[in-house]
């Protein structure tokens, strides 16, 4: 029987992209000047070393790249000023209002740093999870099994009593199933297909059917 649902958090109930596409041109700007090359070879530069170190403890926190770069900016600062420009999407309220209701304990195990629970505060999401574990929690990022165990053991739940939703396949999916969780993959925008994960769903509302099945 299901007792614990643990979420990701990008991709999966919120996307950063509006938010993105406002602060990426003033770090281009600034890396440019700073360097003194067009904005063209900043963006390059810069999008280059994320990309170098893809799914590494360091690729999910911005501050590593601002910093690495010289850049005065902090996430922080860019969130507080501009929580609009981060979209919740829209199946994630009832979604998660239902879950609450139905009793399920809920969680947030996420590959991002501290800002991660700033995100959720600011979106209103903060209020219905029981638990937010994040990189800094763990000391490590998903799909180390020490990543879902503490968000387990925060609900009191053991693997065969939980269900892991997110976006990756490799952090999300394998991260979860490789403790022995069932396995919910989203996939929101229909681009890939793996046959990896317990249940494949498109969007949030499709849980209810999945937790039907799982009991």
């Amino acid at each position: 029987m299901v007792k614990a649902i643990l979420f990701d958090i990008d991709h999966t109930l919120l996307t950063e992209e509006p938010l993105m596409m406002l602060f990426l041109p003033q770090v281009y700007e600034k890396l440019a000047k700073k360097r003194g090359i067009n904005k063209e070879e900043a963006r390059n530069i810069f999008l280059n070393e994320i990309m170098e170190r893809r799914d590494s403890y360091e690729w999910h926190d911005w501050n590593f790249f601002f910093d690495l770069f010289e850049l005065d900016m902090k996430y922080e600062d860019i969130l507080r000023g501009y929580p609009h420009k981060l979209h919740v999407y829209s199946d994630v309220p009832p979604v998660l209002e239902w879950l609450r209701e139905e009793g399920y304990s809920l969680g947030v195990v996420t590959s991002g740093p501290e800002y991660q629970r700033l995100k959720l505060e600011l979106t209103g999401l903060s209020k219905y999870f029981d638990v937010v574990v994040t990189r800094e929690d763990a000391g490590t990022v998903k799909p180390d099994p020490k990543m879902f165990l503490l968000a387990l053991e925060a609900l009191g739940a053991e693997p065969s009593e939980a269900v892991m939703v997110g976006d990756s396949p490799w952090q999300d999916v394998y991260g979860a199933k490789n403790v022995g969780m069932t396995s919910v993959w989203i996939d929101r925008k229909g681009e890939h297909d793996i046959h990896l994960a317990d249940f494949k769903i498109h969007t949030l509302y499709e849980l209810r059917k999945v937790l039907e099945v799982v009991g």
